[in-house]
Order: structure tokens, then C-alpha cells, then sequence
């Protein structure tokens, strides 16, 4: 991954900043150890490379053994990895490697939950822009581990004209139309809508994905049959694993959920040491 290195390095740095007092106070130079990571709770597991490369950044010949590849389903007591090196190295990479590997399952964990309650729909289960300052490049990396889809990476890699677009231009049609002007040919543009009659505007002015931003089940409904495939279609706000599945039986193509990444929960891992 691009930008791994500086993710990881700038997290240690959080962490470990002049120095790990206690490893340094209680623990033997060059002391050898071995450590387990395991898994206490049912989980999608994401981001082995990622807590391999912690422990390789602070010494590369630490051996991490890993017994899972992501997307593996696992359960409690597993045994994700084994780790061989120096004692005090390993306890220095613990916290950084645990933190992203929990975060990262744990967004895995929940799309795999999204995905499965759209199963039998055409509906697509992707992300959103609502990311970790920082990380969205592994959280992104997690959606896709779990089943799910990428919406756009952040703001330069597509079109989205929002309510405060359409508000700062003047208007959904010449929004659309500046837009059209400004890009390539190669890329595509998503145009969000409240309300049927932006909808109407929106698929006039020619948009290749409408957005329905919050909008009831009976207006969805109403909105994908007055589309009929002329664009993509997709819902977004609020979505939750109780309403996703009535909203892809109205027939979208698309349902962005913020809350893959920005409310997943952390799973339950542990790293546990053992002298050599």
C-alpha cells in the first residue's frame, strides 16, 4: 500500500516517541521472546500485513508467522499469528500493530454483515468519505476485505455534487453542465437528490449516478422506477443493518453506508508473550 510506511512510522512515533520507559527500565537488552496474537471474538480478519510490517519496521528480522489470510473468518481462541524476536521490540509494536488490526477487522467484520443482508439483491454495499483521518486508505482496504465496495477515495477521483454545490452554483443543471466542462471524458458524474422533482432534474441534465440522500422506501421506489436504468441509482443516509436490506428491494443499484467506517467496533485481539 502506498503510504503504508509513513501510517505506520508516524503511529509508532505517537507511541514509542524517546522511548518505551517500562520495557527499558524492566526488560533485558537483546532478551529473545515469542508472542501469540489470537483472536477472543468471531471476526473477518483484515490487516495481517499491516501488523506484520509494524514489527518489521522496528527490527526486519522479527519472524511473524501468520496462520490466516484476510478475509478468513475466525473464531474465538484462534490463533492469528506467531511472532519471534526481541522481547522488547515486540512489546514496543504491540499497541500500534493491535490497533490498527482490531480497527481494520472490525470495519471488515461489519461490511461482511452489510453485504450478507443484501444478499440475493442487485444492490452493491459501499463506502464513504466519513473515514479516520489518516488510515482511510487501510479502512477502504478493510471494506473491500469484508465484500463491500469503494465509493470514490476522497475528493479527486470523482464527481459528487452535493446540496452546498447545487446551492453554491446556482442549480443542479448548471452544476452538472460546469462539471461536464471541467472533467474528462473517462469520468462520471453523481449528482445528490432530496426530493423526486431533483431527481427529475438531475436525469434531465444528464447525470450518470443519482444520489437518493435520505429519502423514504415509497419516494426510493418511486425515484428508481422514474430513473428506469437511464442511471445508476443510489441510496445513502442513515442506513443501518435493520433498514438495508427493504431499501435494495426498492431496486437501487448502490447503498453507501457511512457506518462500515465510522462506527465499526474495534475487535477483541491480544497479543500474548511467552520467554524463550
Amino acid at each position: 500500500m502506498i503510504g503504508l510506511d509513513r501510517i505506520i512510522e508516524n503511529a509508532l512515533l505517537e507511541d514509542i516517541h524517546t522511548g518505551d520507559i517500562t520495557t527499558l527500565a524492566v526488560i533485558a537488552e537483546n532478551r529473545p521472546a515469542q508472542a501469540r496474537i489470537i483472536a477472543k471474538e468471531p471476526m473477518v480478519l483484515s490487516g495481517i500485513a499491516v501488523a506484520a510490517k509494524v514489527f518489521h519496521f522496528l527490527d526486519h528480522k522479527i519472524e511473524f508467522i501468520s496462520h490466516f489470510t484476510d478475509g478468513c473468518t475466525l473464531e474465538p481462541g484462534d490463533v492469528i499469528a506467531d511472532i519471534r524476536g526481541e522481547a522488547a521490540l515486540l512489546l514496543q509494536g504491540e499497541r500500534v500493530a493491535l490497533n490498527l488490526l482490531q480497527r481494520m477487522c472490525g470495519i471488515a467484520t461489519l461490511t461482511a454483515q452489510y453485504v450478507l443482508a443484501v444478499e440475493g439483491t442487485k444492490a452493491k454495499v459501499v463506502d464513504t468519505r466519513k473515514t479516520t483521518p489518516g488510515l482511510r486508505q487501510l479502512e477502504k482496504f478493510s471494506v473491500r476485505v469484508g465484500g463491500g465496495t469503494n465509493h470514490r477515495t476522497g475528493l479527486y477521483d470523482g464527481v459528487l455534487i452535493k446540496e452546498n454545490h447545487i446551492a453554491a452554483a446556482g442549480g443542479i443543471a448548471i452544476a452538472i453542465q460546469r462539471a461536464r466542462d471541467y472533467i474528462p471524458h473517462t469520468m462520471k458524474i453523481e449528482v445528490e437528490t432530496e426530493t423526486l422533482s431533483q431527481v427529475e432534474a438531475a436525469l434531465a441534465a444528464g447525470a450518470d449516478i443519482i444520489m437518493l440522500d435520505n429519502m423514504d422506501l415509497k419516494n426510493m421506489g418511486e425515484a428508481v422506477a422514474l430513473i428506469a436504468g437511464r442511471a445508476l441509482v443510489e441510496a445513502s443516509g442513515g442506513v443501518t443493518l435493520g433498514t438495508i436490506r427493504d431499501i435494495a428491494l426498492t431496486g437501487v443499484d448502490i447503498i453507501s453506508v457511512g457506518a462500515l467506517t465510522h462506527s465499526a467496533r474495534a475487535m477483541d485481539i491480544s497479543m500474548i508473550l511467552e520467554g524463550d
